[in-house]
């Protein structure tokens, strides 16, 4: 078989940033690709590490929140999920303080699901997924000022028409959700 390399990486001629919010870093980049073009204008969006997590109750209820969305202008369907603080020292530390905080869960047996891009094209961060297994209710939320967030624990049956239906409509959610389905069948259901 052919052995064929890899695209090689740019290189930065230079790097300005347009503005820098605590949610939202824009930065546009001059570019030389390997093959010498050079691309002015490359823009690359910077945002914290993103987290979410499967979490499933000790009866197996999988733990959903709904909140409005404004981008999208909905109140959808979606998995507990934020950003990793500062202060968190990893990915797995900022996803049980975020379900701690937005459904009051926390315990059970953490394991990685995926680290994914959002877009790797534009974007520099990835979010990692979680499954937490045997999560018990441990506290009442505890909510920042701009969140309003409610919890509802939901059977696979109702999981899966969520998914089915496009109802949960964050990617980074549906496809570690999809993922995990997948992996749970292949084991036979467990």
């Amino acid at each position: 078989m052919e052995e064929i390399q890899d695209p090689q990486p740019w290189k930065v001629l230079k790097s300005e940033y347009l503005f820098r919010r605590p949610w939202l870093t824009a930065r546009k980049d001059c570019v030389q690709l390997p093959n010498g073009v050079v691309n002015d204008e490359y823009y690359v969006l910077e945002y914290p590490t993103w987290v979410n997590v499967i979490a499933r109750t000790v009866e197996g209820k999988y733990i959903f929140i709904r909140q409005y969305r404004h981008g999208l202008g909905q109140t959808n369907y979606e998995i507990v999920a934020g950003t990793m603080d500062p202060t968190d020292k990893s990915p797995e530390e900022a996803a049980r303080r975020e379900l701690y905080e937005e459904a009051g869960y926390g315990g059970g047996q953490w394991r990685l699901l995926s680290a994914l891009s959002a877009n790797a094209s534009a974007m520099n961060n990835l979010s990692y997924s979680f499954v937490a297994e045997g999560v018990e209710k441990v506290s009442t939320q505890h909510l920042e000022p701009t969140e309003e967030i409610t919890v509802h624990l939901l059977d696979e049956t109702e999981v899966r028409h969520l998914l089915e239906h496009d109802e949960i409509k964050q990617a980074l959610m549906a496809a570690p959700l999809w993922k995990y389905l997948a992996g749970k069948a292949a084991e036979g259901g467990k």
